[in-house]
């Protein structure tokens, strides 16, 4: 139809809510603030940082990267010849291949922690793995990125 639609979390890390720091409801509309729409050409990936306060104050800073992917073109309509319920398929010279089209995915990062910087190479990071299709899961990806060692001052490393 129009091309517009409505944001769907497809995954999300930790899978449930933590009791000190539950799911933002609604993310998915604050990801494309001017609607979920369809385009006829790939835009470049954006970036940016919105802050949200809960309840009680306390600032999330959430960062958004979205990319652009190829919708799956759909297959070629059949037409009943004489009504009588039998199916024709289209000649190629007589059909149109509707244009392709792109649809906006996002990838959200949520923190009590304002670093910008970091979370852009974070989310650029997951979605070279994922445009590249590397065989790493993105579980794996999130936990080394999620895990630091902080070595002891004057200690060993």
């Amino acid at each position: 139809g129009s091309g517009d639609g409505q944001g769907q979390i497809l995954q999300r890390f930790p899978e449930k809510d933590w009791e000190d720091n539950p799911f933002p409801q609604g993310i998915e509309l604050f990801c494309q603030p001017s609607g979920w729409q369809l385009f006829p050409e790939r835009n470049p990936p954006t970036f940016f940082v919105a802050v949200l306060t809960d309840i009680n104050s306390e600032r999330h800073y959430c960062a958004c990267f979205t990319f652009w992917e190829a919708m799956e073109t759909p297959p070629l309509q059949s037409h009943p010849r004489n009504g009588e319920g039998e199916e024709e398929e289209e000649e190629p010279s007589s059909s149109v291949q509707p244009a392709q089209l792109f649809a906006p995915k996002s990838l959200v990062l949520v923190s009590r922690l304002d670093h910008a910087e970091v979370f852009r190479n974070s989310l650029g990071l997951i979605y070279t793995i994922y445009v590249d299709g590397l065989s790493v899961s993105l579980e794996t990806v999130i936990g080394n990125l999620l895990t630091c060692t902080i070595p002891i001052t004057g200690g060993a490393q």
